[in-house]
């Protein structure tokens, strides 16, 4: 059967003219010197093009060529076949409706593939042409690190003996199937810009997930006899003791990938399975994003720019963990950097390494904490003061009374809108006498995934969905609503990169006032004469622009 299928598709090519007999018997000769496919050996001799035999294949057998390009594998469908099939075959599922499996080929007539296909799947077959290239690149890319980490992991001692001493992994070499591993997922998490790295205990074996675009998605399950030992070689990446599983433990070591600098920060969480890990990812001399690129309105961008540019006061950004607080603490920096400023920050970690910034990182052992570090700070004739996190009434008190002083102060806060977060400040006990010589802007920001560009697509949004957009959006005609369809792309998401939705609150002196008095409502009224624009109004307005959804901001912000 094997010699039928070559004879199937060679005496195709002989009968179209497309090669000749001699060509043939050459190509035969070849596969079998060499053991590679028909379809190969067609190429390796170069005797027609592989868009050559497509055109043969489409003309004359009435077979559907496809560009996998425009299609993202599907975990689902992907494990109908076994990976030794696909790769020995050179084939791909790509689509099941019904009792019909759609299946990808770069030789639609191998009738021994499609049977034994058919056999291994219960599945009526539908070929259609693929070019070898692409299959091989969508094999490699859906099981390269899965099948890598399982031929790995195998190679490690399921026997391994807990008694002895584990300190004794501090001398494995980098060869070892362990450090492998670890390696080989920290390397691909950066690969797909990945910000953390979860790997969790369960009761028979271990979930490792990344966070991709603020979601979760799953990645591999090692199983439960390696636990141990990858556990124990992050911990010592991180400096932290192997011994140690009913006490968590934070630690942070530098990766490489290809010249990349990142650092990693690594934390530990004791769990009825066994301890959790979480590995936070940051590449150290990121580009930085502008300020122009971070999602503020124009006439909103203008007004914080002059907050930036201003010689004392203080500008707070908030929002929950998570939700780019940071990165728009760090694009402000960038903005107003300059050799005749002296900028200070103090933070728990420094995320990453601004130039010409002298930065100061929390070290409570030593009590380097945010309020004496700040002290400490105003010795140092600063102009500009950044501050990680305003975490209680101390650093807090400090921080109001330097931007009165003649600082510009920047800083994060946690909390759900702009207007709370002077009463937020009222409730950590800050006297009126400060509140009221506060000056300057209040942020307050989530972070929500952009559309795919390379899928989007018009669509008609639910009843539900178009409530919530009309309660909230000031744009109500003429609206196309999109969402993304998934592809390659976006990993099949619909979405591509985050952008900001925030809202930005300048203050004066009629607003810190009504807050004092818990004037509200006519403080958000007041507000809106004087610019201000809701964060739920700003998100809308983007779903209004097509950059993202009603769905992503409903899980976002409500």
């Amino acid at each position: 059967m094997f010699r039928q299928k070559k004879k199937q598709l060679g005496e195709l090519l002989v009968d179209t003219n497309t090669i000749t007999n001699h060509q043939l018997n050459k190509i035969v000769e070849h596969q079998h010197e060499t053991g590679k496919t028909f379809r190969k050996s067609i190429v390796d001799l170069n005797i027609i093009s592989e868009d050559e035999l497509i055109q043969v294949l489409k003309s004359h057998m009435g077979i559907k060529y496809i560009s996998l390009q425009n299609y993202y594998l599907k975990k689902e469908i992907v494990n109908q076949i076994p990976s030794y099939l696909m790769k020995h075959y050179q084939v791909l599922p790509i689509n099941i409706s019904g009792n019909k499996l759609t299946l990808a080929m770069s030789d639609p007539l191998n009738v021994v593939a499609i049977d034994n296909i058919q056999m291994a799947t219960g599945l009526e077959i539908e070929p259609v042409i693929a070019t070898t290239k692409e299959i091989e690149q969508e094999i490699t890319r859906f099981f390269g690190i899965t099948e890598y980490l399982e031929e790995t992991i195998n190679q490690i001692d399921s026997s391994y003996d807990k008694s002895k001493n584990e300190n004794s992994i501090e001398n494995i070499g980098e060869d070892s199937p362990v450090v492998q591993v670890v390696n080989s997922l920290i390397n691909q998490a950066i690969k797909r810009e990945a910000s953390d790295i979860h790997i969790d205990s369960t009761k028979t074996s271990m979930n490792v997930r990344f966070r991709i675009d603020g979601i979760l998605h799953d990645i591999t399950s090692p199983p439960k006899h390696v636990q141990d030992l990858l556990i124990s070689r992050i911990k010592i990446m991180g400096g932290m003791d192997v011994t140690k599983k009913r006490t968590p433990q934070d630690g942070r070591c530098s990766f490489n990938l290809e010249g990349i600098e990142s650092d990693l920060r690594i934390s530990t969480l004791p769990t009825i399975f066994g301890e959790k890990i979480v590995i936070r990812v940051l590449i150290k001399n990121r580009k930085y994003i502008n300020l122009d690129e971070l999602g503020f309105r124009v006439q909103d961008l203008d007004k914080y720019i002059k907050l930036l540019k201003s010689s004392a006061g203080m500008i707070l950004v908030t929002g929950p963990t998570g939700c780019g607080k940071t990165t728009t603490l760090y694009s402000s920096l960038n903005r107003i950097n300059s050799l005749e400023k002296n900028i200070i920050t103090i933070e728990d970690p420094v995320e990453y390494q601004l130039s010409r910034i002298n930065q100061v990182q929390i070290n409570e052992q030593i009590e380097l904490t945010f309020t004496n570090g700040l002290r400490t700070i105003l010795r140092q004739d600063p102009d500009i003061i950044m501050i990680g996190e305003i975490r209680d009434i101390e650093t807090a008190q400090i921080a109001i009374r330097s931007a009165i002083t003649g600082h510009l102060v920047l800083s994060t806060l946690h909390t759900d809108s702009a207007i709370n977060t002077l009463t937020r400040l009222i409730d950590m006990g800050i006297p009126s006498f400060l509140i009221k010589a506060f000056a300057g802007g209040i942020v307050s920001q989530r972070l929500v995934r952009i559309i795919c560009s390379t899928c989007q697509e018009k669509y008609t949004p639910s009843k539900q969905e178009l409530e919530i957009y009309k309660k909230y959006s000031k744009v109500q005609t003429d609206v196309t609503f999109y969402k993304g369809r998934g592809c390659k792309n976006c990993e099949n998401t619909g979405y591509k990169d985050r952008t900001a939705v925030y809202e930005l609150l300048i203050l004066d002196n009629i607003i810190i006032d009504m807050l004092i008095r818990g004037c509200t409502k006519e403080l958000t009224d007041y507000a809106r004469t004087q610019g201000f624009i809701p964060l739920l109004e700003n998100a809308m307005d983007k779903v209004a622009k097509g950059e993202t959804t009603i769905e992503e901001v409903n899980r976002i912000i409500f």
